[in-house]
């Protein structure tokens, strides 16, 4: 890439990054984007604002040899994302890219299974997270970012902030998930997050800054599902009771 074709696409990257923050998409589909023109300019050295058909053929086909269907639809969605609002360009959809409709059933976690996961983790932030997860059927990040304020234990119900499609909902609390719930904050005490990060250990757990890492959420489940040696894939699990974990 040339010191002005650099220059030319850093300045189109950041217009691209503001205009995704002003439309108010979600960090995750933010990012995806982002990564998306990353990969495109990496491709094209740099050139992202005179692709031919032809080109976007080969780079789309490239892309489908090294990763996902769902990979190349975010790529695709970024570049119009990009067309449309940083280039002010009509976009005009490319009709040799269509995803395959597939209709998957998801793996059920039996109670026996998800007991049996509890048990060997070790770790007992983890070990809480994924009971809460598994109790109330939350998706991973909505887990993470649950906060003390969000539980309701008047009424039983837990408010779940920005979940997908940028809107909140409530979930059932049951009995037990809220007794973990009280033990695990009572060991931590964190006047904001139900689930803070380990940095500074349990004992420091109450001045963290930011809740439990995504990453080593993930890393976790993968090892102790390996152990296990349960083929499912965790946590598509949804609203079960099952015997409170603390130890």
């Amino acid at each position: 890439m040339t010191p002005s074709i650099e220059t030319k696409y850093n300045h189109y990257y950041s217009l691209h990054c503001k205009h995704l923050k002003l439309q108010g998409l979600q960090p995750k589909t933010i990012e995806a984007y982002s990564r998306g023109i990353r990969r495109i300019a990496e491709y094209f050295d740099g050139h992202l604002d005179d692709l031919s058909q032809n080109q976007l053929l080969d780079y789309f086909h490239s892309l489908l040899d090294r990763l996902s269907w769902s990979a190349v639809k975010l790529d695709l969605y970024g570049l119009k994302f990009f067309y449309t609002h940083v280039l002010a360009k009509a976009w005009v959809d490319i009709p040799m890219i269509k995803p395959p409709r597939c209709t998957r059933i998801p793996d059920i976690v039996t109670v026996a299974e998800a007991q049996q996961l509890f048990l060997s983790t070790r770790r007992l932030s983890y070990r809480v997270f994924y009971f809460t997860i598994y109790s109330m059927g939350l998706r991973l990040g909505e887990g993470l970012n649950l906060q003390v304020g969000d539980v309701d234990a008047t009424r039983m119900r837990v408010h779940i902030r920005n979940a997908k499609g940028n809107k909140d909902r409530l979930v059932p609390l049951p009995v037990n998930t809220l007794k973990v719930l009280r033990q695990f904050w009572a060991l931590h005490r964190h006047p904001t997050f139900m689930f803070p990060n380990r940095t500074r250990g349990l004992k420091g757990a109450h001045l963290a800054e930011s809740p439990l890492d995504r990453g080593g959420i993930q890393t976790t489940i993968n090892l102790v599902t390996q152990e296990m040696r349960l083929k499912k894939r965790f946590p598509v699990i949804r609203y079960a009771i099952v015997t409170p974990l603390i130890c």
